[in-house]
């Protein structure tokens, strides 16, 4: 049975995987945290990682990979099934085919329109996270790469988009 540890401090996330037949231990860095200020929203990268935008600023879109720390509880990573969008009328479905921010490793995605970027960070046009949720890593949005023409949904996510 693999177990999970995170824990999210100041310096970084830490991730030890215990399993029966090998022991791994992965550090991952918090690079900034999402600032929102009235109608602003900013992507603040700590300054030890603001050499990693260079050449960002060519691309309209970046993907946003963030933690949900908020819900970082054992009861809410230990939830499996969600309705989704918290809409009892939607099917039950488990957290993997769902966009939920409750499910067992509490990482977030999203893609944001870079507005600009400057000393204080990455301005976006919004993003789905909180002011000061940690960003764990930035990607370019690359249209070839992230996009799937003929990509099905179920008929739940159609009605929500409406």
């Amino acid at each position: 049975m693999l177990r999970l540890l995170l824990v999210l401090g100041v310096f970084g996330l830490s991730v030890a995987v215990p399993a029966d037949t090998m022991t791994e231990e992965f550090t991952v860095h918090t690079i900034g945290t999402v600032q929102k200020t009235g109608h602003r929203t900013t992507l603040h990268i700590r300054p030890a990682y603001r050499d990693a935008l260079l050449g960002l600023d060519g691309f309209s879109h970046v993907i946003v990979i963030y933690w949900f720390d908020r819900n970082d509880t054992p009861e809410k990573r230990s939830i499996l099934k969600v309705h989704p969008r918290g809409d009892t009328r939607n099917p039950l479905r488990g957290v993997f085919a769902t966009r939920s921010p409750v499910r067992p490793n509490l990482i977030g995605l999203s893609v944001c329109r870079i507005k600009s970027i400057d000393n204080d960070g990455i301005h976006v046009d919004a993003i789905d996270a909180f002011h000061g949720t940690p960003i764990i890593d930035l990607k370019p949005f690359i249209p070839g790469n992230d996009c799937v023409p003929a990509a099905e949904v179920p008929g739940w996510v159609e009605r929500g988009r409406k």
